[in-house]
Order: structure tokens, then C-alpha cells, then sequence
């Protein structure tokens, strides 16, 4: 197993906070997002990991090195065009090889046994990737993660319409009183993910999405499973959740920051 860590976007939504800094280089707990995401990893067992950068590469780069300081082996690859979630994890396939790949978002912060659990359970089966999620309310918020009776995925459907969402009902997808499941951004994918990586087309927003990757997985048979986050779950996406885990971590300084919500 080896590890794909996309970090190449500035991180717009951060404003003048990422003037000079790309966001997973923002510290919490005195330390930045990404390095905690790097120890979470190498605390479940995986030592191989590639950084895709992008915006002030250099930061992230030189700050890491070459990962003998944590004891972990870190090659970089630069994301010269910021075109979208899809084409990103390209820039570590010749680094990933024939090897399966846990591939995370470099802003998303989990708790370091969510890594160990996702490994346990892409090895329960013949899958080719896995998708984690956490649970939600609003159907039409973002991307519904549908699955069957063994919690394998079966469909993503991105920001359903009216007209989807009734007809998710009334095929039985949507149920009342039942979880809706959204993506929480950390992956473990085999290499057949270039495959569908690399014929996409842009999406309407003019990106290339890696949702639309997996649904080509599914669409040709490829089982990936699903795993609920048992444990907190944070998206470092904005200035508000920024200054939430800093105001936590200075009334409680020993708080562990992959476990604020």
C-alpha cells in the first residue's frame, strides 16, 4: 500500500490566509494540516507517499524533503494546471505502479485509525476501490453516495435535481428516515483508477471530477466498497473551520486536532 496526497490548490476560499502559503501548509496544533494527515498515514503502515503540489510547491517541497525525518519515503509531482479532482491523482501513476493507494484530499483531517480501518476493509474483499463517507441530512447538499445492502457503492449521483431526487425515491434509493451519505474525501483506489482517470471529459463546471472517474469503475463492474467515518471528521475548508480548531486547540491544548468536527 502507498499513499497519494493532492495538495496542489491554493486554497481560494482561505483568502489572503494563502497569499504566500498553500492551504494543508496552514498549521493547527502547531504543526500543518498535511503533516498531520502524513502521520495519520504513516501510523496505519504506510511509508510510500507521493505529494501532488501545485500552488507554492516549493513550501510544501522543502518542508518535507524527502520524508527520512518521519521515517517515510515522500516524492512530489507537480500539478502544473489546476483542472480538476480527476486528473490530479495522474501525476503519481508512474509513482504508484502496480501498487493499491490510499488517495486523500491534503485539507481533509481524520483520526488516525480511520487510515487503519480503511486498509482492513479494502483487503475484506475483492474490491477496487473503497470510498469513505459520513452521514448527513440535506439530500440535495452535494454528492449522494448510494450503496447496497453490503455497503458497496453503487452510484454517485452530484447535486440531485427535483426531478433526480424523486426518482431516487421512487426507486427505493432514498428512504425515509435513512443516512444520506456524503463523500468525506480520502480514497483507496488499485491502479485500474487511471483507466477512467484518464478518459474523462470535463463536467459542466468545466473541471475534471473523479466522481465521474468512479462512476466509469462502476459502470464496467469494478466493486468498491463504502466505510463510514466512525470518528470525528474535519474539512479544512474555509477561514470559520480554520479559526474553530485553533480556538479549540488553545482552550484545550492536549485536544487531538484530526478528532474536531
Amino acid at each position: 500500500m502507498k499513499a497519494v496526497i493532492l495538495a496542489a490548490g491554493k486554497g481560494t476560499r482561505m483568502k489572503e490566509l494563502t497569499n504566500e502559503l498553500p492551504k494543508p501548509m496552514l498549521k493547527v496544533q502547531s504543526k500543518p494540516i498535511l503533516e498531520h494527515i502524513l502521520e495519520g498515514i504513516l501510523a496505519a503502515g504506510v511509508h510510500e507517499i507521493f505529494i501532488v503540489t501545485g500552488f507554492q510547491a516549493g513550501v510544501i517541497e522543502d518542508y518535507f524533503g524527502d520524508g527520512s525525518r518521519w521515517k517515510a519515503r515522500i516524492a512530489f509531482g507537480r500539478q502544473t494546471v489546476q483542472d480538476g479532482t480527476g486528473k490530479a491523482p495522474e501525476v503519481a501513476r508512474d509513482f504508484v505502479g502496480s501498487s493499491p493507494f490510499l488517495l486523500t484530499y491534503g485539507d481533509i483531517l481524520v483520526a488516525p485509525e480511520t487510515y487503519q480501518q480503511m486498509i482492513r476493509r479494502f483487503g475484506d474483499g475483492r474490491f477496487s476501490g473503497l470510498i469513505t463517507v459520513t452521514r448527513g441530512d440535506e439530500v440535495a447538499k452535494g454528492g449522494l453516495n448510494l450503496f447496497d445492502a453490503r455497503f458497496c457503492l453503487k452510484r454517485i449521483v452530484e447535486k440531485p435535481g427535483p426531478e433526480q431526487l424523486a426518482q431516487l425515491r421512487a426507486d427505493g434509493w432514498l428512504k425515509p428516515d435513512a443516512p444520506v451519505w456524503y463523500n468525506a474525501g480520502v480514497y483507496i483506489f488499485k491502479p485500474s483508477l487511471f483507466e477512467f482517470t484518464a478518459a474523462l471529459r470535463k463536467s459542466p463546471r468545466g473541471e475534471y471530477e473523479l466522481t465521474d472517474a468512479i462512476n466509469g469503475m462502476l459502470a464496467a463492474n469494478h466493486k468498491i466498497a463504502g466505510l463510514e467515518i466512525q470518528g470525528r471528521w474535519v474539512d479544512v475548508r474555509d477561514p470559520e473551520v480554520l479559526a474553530k480548531l485553533r480556538n479549540e486547540e488553545t482552550s484545550n491544548p492536549q485536544h487531538r486536532t484530526p478528532d474536531i468536527q
